[in-house]
């Protein structure tokens, strides 16, 4: 039983630049909604602390106190109004030991202040967070970031100089960057220079015409747990399993993430029971910060994830060595150089309406996007830096991780974690 204790609305503790702040095409597909983290620590915290330290907080990162604004085309701007972000405090019954393998569901989901998305938009905080004692004892840090203004690493790069400030330490990183013209496209009447599969309609059950049928079905959310050995193993299997037949030319072994991705891939398509000729596709988020040419900025706050695709024949996938999926799966992401990303950004500024592209949450559903059997979404959180160690002033946490998939506890099948 959860009961909350009190509400505040915090600002930055100075004067932060006002106005207007333009959105990049890569934002403008981002979803509305917020993606939703949680931490747990063997302490309880004081909420002065966290609600001083986070006033300091967004002196520098002012854009998270802002609010968007519709402007036309389903496409947003931000307004650097420092209207401020919700934190709230509240106590719970229960224990950490209760929440089990932590595993996003809807009791997870909890520990995280919840948003009305039918509300004007111009009025929802971009960054809520929630404080919730426990029992035991401990404490959880429930965070949900808009992911309109920011990714999975910004997001991590905010929450780490928040806990420094809470440590009354200086800020690790050099004044940062809002600039999000380093990603607009040079002429915006350019036509794409690639076909990009990855905002073209996605294929269905040789079965079906749509996919409401599929959108109609209830989905659940489980936490599988892969140890080193068997990661290891598949990694064996994606870079010695009849190696010569597929992959003569590879010049570098299968990382994990493409041997896991892969077999997930392969999983999947296996448990829908697919025939043989069924096409599936797999979605992927890329990191283009360091594909850019030049690279953006090590400061750049903002959203430099581009969404990729790799396609398969189920059949292919399920009959052929795990390397055939893991080399889709790479061809996939190595094709997301500087003149791809830039040829994506002309694409999406060429469209009069954005709503349709955007990744990660359909904004008429509220179970989230949903790819549909015969196809998955694969996001990667091995390579985020600063995901761990966010200590406050009263230690490490003692997990984090998402507390839902996509704003939403459902959806797990379509969309893996790793």
């Amino acid at each position: 039983m959860l009961s909350l204790k009190s509400s505040y609305m915090v600002k930055p503790a100075k004067p932060t630049p006002n106005g207007r702040l333009e959105l990049s095409e890569c934002d403008q597909v981002k979803p509305i909604t917020h993606t939703p983290t949680v931490y747990f620590y063997r302490k309880t915290p004081t909420v002065e602390v966290l609600k001083e330290s986070l006033s300091q907080a967004l002196i520098h990162f002012y854009p998270l106190a802002g609010r968007v604004h519709w402007v036309g085309g389903g496409r947003v701007e931000l307004q650097c109004n420092a209207m401020g972000v919700l934190l709230n405090e509240a106590e719970s019954k229960a224990r950490i030991e209760d929440f089990g393998d932590f595993c996003p569901t809807p009791k997870l989901q909890e520990l995280i202040p919840s948003i009305d998305y039918s509300d004007p938009i111009d009025e929802m905080p971009l960054l809520v967070v929630q404080l919730t004692r426990f029992s035991c004892g401990g404490a959880s840090l429930g965070l949900g970031v808009s992911h309109v203004v920011a990714d999975g690493r910004s997001s991590l790069h905010f929450v780490a100089e928040w806990a420094r400030i809470a440590r009354g330490e200086p800020m690790a990183k050099p004044p940062l960057i809002f600039d999000q013209t380093v990603l607009q496209v040079e002429d915006p009447f350019a036509a794409p220079q690639f076909h990009h599969s990855e905002y073209s309609p996605l294929p269905l059950l040789a079965s079906q015409f749509d996919k409401k049928e599929e959108m109609n079905k209830e989905t659940a959310a489980i936490l599988l747990r892969l140890n080193k050995t068997q990661v290891d193993k598949l990694k064996k299997m994606a870079n010695y399993e009849d190696q010569s037949s597929y992959d003569a030319a590879v010049q570098r072994a299968y990382s994990r993430f493409e041997a896991v991705a892969g077999h997930v891939w392969r999983c999947a398509s296996k448990a829908r029971g697919h025939d043989f000729e069924q096409l599936t596709e797999v979605f992927i988020s890329v990191d283009c910060r360091g594909r850019m040419l030049p690279p953006l900025p090590q400061e750049f706050f903002g959203n430099g994830v581009f969404l990729t695709a790799a396609a398969s024949s189920s059949g292919d996938l399920m009959s052929k060595p795990l390397n055939y999926a893991s080399r889709r799966i790479r061809e996939a992401v190595e094709k997301m150089t500087d003149g791809y990303v830039r040829s994506a950004l002309n694409f999406l500024k060429n469209q009069s309406n954005v709503t349709g592209f955007r990744t990660l949450h359909d904004v008429v559903s509220p179970k989230g996007v949903f790819y549909g059997n015969p196809n998955l979404q694969i996001n990667s959180w091995l390579g985020l830096p600063l995901i761990h160690g966010a200590d406050f002033g009263w230690g490490k946490e003692i997990y984090m991780g998402p507390a839902g998939f996509d704003g939403s506890p459902y959806g797990c099948f379509q969309n893996v974690i790793l």
